[in-house]
Parts: structure tokens; sequence; C-alpha cells
């Protein structure tokens, strides 16, 4: 009987651990959503990178002032943004928000730091932006560049917006910050991105 237990308790283990990185795409919303269809959240990806440190590329892309006056993850290896301001005079009037252009370096710029750690286009990758959305934009774009296993943190740094209560429409459900992964304010000049 404890030789079935213990097959049982391995099999189990063993499942669990192939799905342990399994976010349902079907139930994200569409701006969320990747060609990939490879997902993480904040916790799942911590998880993934301290594991696998030096085989996978742990890319904040969020804008250098996000990371700036937001802290950034302690294990990310850079932030490449993958938007940039594309000048502080323009100005979204309907979005209140600052207009951001792609960066053109992006891919460049990830290529570096590949190389840097001895990966290439099939090495794994995750990307984190502030709740989601850049992220999946960004791994479409590689994707279209010939890169083969694209993560996106589906809840960000930040998380997803509350719903109500006295947190609602800030920043307070989910993701790196939230769920008390580590981060920090004090930047690491290394990993940060320069303009080329």
């Amino acid at each position: 009987m404890r030789m079935w237990t213990k097959t049982l308790i391995s099999a189990l283990l063993i499942a669990s651990t192939s799905t342990a990185f399994a976010v349902s795409g079907d139930k994200l919303p569409g701006k969320k959503q990747t060609d990939f269809k490879l997902y993480l959240t904040a916790k799942e990806a911590n998880s993934m990178v301290s594991k696998n440190a030096k085989d996978t590329l742990f890319l904040d892309i969020r804008t250098r002032a996000e990371v700036n006056f937001l802290g950034m993850p302690s294990n990310a290896d850079a932030n490449i943004p993958y938007f940039t301001p594309d000048s502080w005079e323009n100005f979204d009037a309907k979005k209140k928000v600052f207009k951001l252009a792609p960066n053109s370096n992006f891919l460049t710029a990830v290529e570096e730091r590949l190389s840097e750690k001895g990966l290439n286009k099939n090495s794994p990758i995750v990307l984190m932006c502030r709740s989601g959305s850049r992220s999946a934009k960004a791994a479409n774009l590689m994707k279209k560049a010939g890169y083969t296993k694209v993560y996106t943190v589906v809840d960000g740094y930040e998380g997803d917006k509350s719903k109500s209560g006295p947190t609602k429409g800030q920043r307070a459900v989910n993701g790196w910050k939230n769920g008390g992964l580590p981060w920090s304010y004090k930047l690491d000049s290394n990993k940060m991105y320069m303009e080329m």
C-alpha cells in the first residue's frame, strides 16, 4: 500500500510540474493574448526564472521612467523598453497620457542581451510590462523576428485594476509588486537600457 501511495504522489507531482506554467489564454483579454500562447503569472515567472536563471532571459520592458520611479524586479536581466515617449510634447488628450512610440532598437537590444548570456532565439525569454498588454505586443513582434519561446507575464509588474471596493481603479489585484516578489528601487546600471 505504501508503494502505491508513493507512486501516486510521484505521478501527481510530475503532472503538477508539467502544468505549473499554464495560464489559460482563452480567459485573457484579447490585448494580453499572443501568437505564442505562452503565459505566466508574476509568481510563475519568478519561479521559472529562479529555477532556470542561466538559461532564461527575463526582460522588464516598461519605460525607463516606470523603472526609475516604480522599481524593477531584482532578478530581471535587463530593462529594454518596448515603447518610448515619441516626444514629451505629444500628449493624448483622450487617454490622458503622453503618447508612446515603438522602440526601433528593441529587437537589437534583445539580441545583445541574449548574446551576453550565451543564449539564442530558441532560448526561453520572459517579458514583463506594467500589466500584460505591451508584453503581448512585444512577444508578437519577436515571433515575426524568428524567436520561438517568448512568455508574457499576464499580470505584469503593477497588476490589473481593481473593479470594486476601496481600491477601485487602482492596480491592486495581482502583479509582481502586489505579489510580494523581489524588487527594488535601487537600479543596477548594467541592467539599464541606454539609447543607441
